[in-house]
């Protein structure tokens, strides 16, 4: 494809010379003959500085935000990164025209509403696709997990392989960082779904406002047909603004969909779901409160794009447990455990508060922080656990270049605030030992932070691990 035709997917460009483009690349080190070199500006490099090695390797032409002192054709822009997700979306032939998709963006509960709403469109004889933080799934195809949302690079080849292959819609999680950084700016949304929006990622956005504005950007009538938003979340009045159509869902706010569970159990519940006055029951196989919002979410969505109430109540109660996410793992020796990927102060509460309603013996939580995060949630999250677990395991999670010792000691400032019970082990898999060792009939031990992560990463590192593989290792041995 001529880069004269890429060129003219940008509303703002300059173009020196034109040549044929054979693929797309922003890493100088697996340029190959033919590329597109991409100049982008990151964290802490800037891809500008190797456009000469680019240019070695065999690399066609450049998008960049300055004209290169270099002999081969070039594309200025102003944004370097906008234009990599509008070229990659022509380059692959604008799949994402061809598909109906669903963005689902919020700090929690977007992996679990996004799986709901795929078993939705399953069951009412939709050919759907599924990409979000566990990978991507479409027909008998399945991805190993990127990012919550993939690169332009990975995005589009997938969204054209999920076109090619039938699909009719897509389910997709948005994450802050890909509004952010534009990875899917092309993709006009049939529905977007907000969930929450509680404390995360100060560590890449300076301040939650900045944090609330990058999700904002898909609640406009620009970027989406149709809006889902929480009642029951502030942030929601803000999104109302947009100028989209919107309905609302919630438990304790007035809402255009809401929900009344009707029979409570650990494992599973029965729920009555009225979906603008519109009635339906199912059996909702999660745990906890927040995942009756994000069966509401999924199901009030559904309702938007026409699906039936057969198939959302056929579709809810399909959704078995999603993988790390409030995920039970066994029972040994009367007491059962969990696994969940909560890794905010908001996330934590809501799944120990879930467990700890059901628990007729000690809630047990074993959990840690990531290194080279946000670090002032650290104490925050002490204190959560503080104030609902009986007892807590301080452990590692992901210290990436931090010593684990140090992470946890900051927990620990929080944690103590309010409680002494607690215990601090480092190494991750000597902790969940511990706190197997210590169960008792009637105890529920929630093992939290990592969920389905396969890795820990330690100084650049990542080790084979996983939090379920563990447990059962463990178990085994006792």
């Amino acid at each position: 494809m001529k880069l004269s035709l890429l060129a003219g997917e940008l509303s703002q460009k300059r173009l020196i010379g034109d040549t044929e483009i054979l693929s797309l690349c922003a890493d100088s080190r697996i340029v190959g003959e033919g590329d597109a070199f991409f100049c982008i500006r990151g964290t802490h490099t800037d891809g500008h500085l190797f456009a000469k090695d680019a240019l070695r390797r065999g690399a066609a032409a450049f998008i960049s935000e300055h004209e290169l002192p270099l002999p081969a054709p070039q594309l200025i822009v102003p944004d370097a990164r906008e234009a990599m997700a509008r070229i990659a979306a022509a380059f692959y032939g604008h799949p994402e025209k061809r598909l109906k998709v669903v963005g689902i963006t919020g700090t929690n509960g977007k992996t679990t509403t996004a799986h709901l709403l795929f078993h939705i469109l399953e069951e009412a004889g939709l050919r759907t696709g599924l990409i979000g933080t566990l990978g991507a799934r479409y027909r008998e195809t399945v991805v190993a997990p990127e990012l919550t949302t993939p690169d332009p690079f990975h995005l589009f080849p997938l969204l054209k392989d999920m076109a090619d292959a039938g699909a009719e819609c897509v389910v997709m999680e948005v994450s802050a960082h890909a509004l952010a950084l534009k990875k899917e700016c092309p993709i006009f949304y049939e529905a977007a779904i907000f969930t929450n929006l509680t404390r995360d990622h100060l560590d890449f956005f300076p301040s939650m406002k900045e944090y609330g504005e990058a999700k904002a950007q898909l609640f406009t009538k620009e970027r989406c047909k149709r809006a889902v938003l929480n009642a029951d979340d502030g942030f929601s009045k803000t999104l109302e603004r947009g100028g989209m159509p919107f309905v609302t869902y919630g438990l304790e706010s007035p809402a255009d969909c809401f929900a009344v569970t009707a029979e409570k159990k650990l494992r599973s519940s029965r729920v009555l779901l009225n979906l603008s006055d519109e009635l339906i029951e199912t059996r909702l196989r999660l745990v906890g409160r927040h995942n009756v919002y994000n069966a509401l979410a999924a199901a009030a969505c559904a309702k938007e794009l026409g699906v039936e109430s057969e198939a959302i109540s056929r579709g809810i109660a399909a959704t078995r447990e999603v993988d790390g996410r409030l995920e039970w793992v066994a029972n040994y020796h009367g007491a059962d455990i969990f696994v969940d990927f909560a890794h905010t102060p908001d996330g934590l509460e809501k799944s120990v508060s879930a467990l700890k309603e059901e628990c007729k013996g000690r809630l047990i939580l074993l959990f840690g922080c990531g290194g080279n995060r946000d670090e002032g949630k650290r104490a925050v999250m002490g204190e959560v656990a503080a104030s609902l677990a009986d007892f807590t395991v301080l452990t590692s999670d992901n210290p990436r270049y931090e010593d684990p010792v140090q992470i946890i000691s900051e927990i620990e400032r929080g944690y103590r605030s309010v409680s002494d019970r607690y215990v601090a082990v480092e190494e991750r898999e000597k902790a969940i030992e511990y706190a197997l060792t210590h169960l008792k009939a009637g105890d529920i031990l929630l093992v939290a932070g990592k969920g389905g992560e396969t890795t820990q990463e330690i100084m650049g590192i990542k080790y084979r691990y996983n939090d379920k593989a563990v447990i059962k290792a463990a178990l085994e041995k006792l």
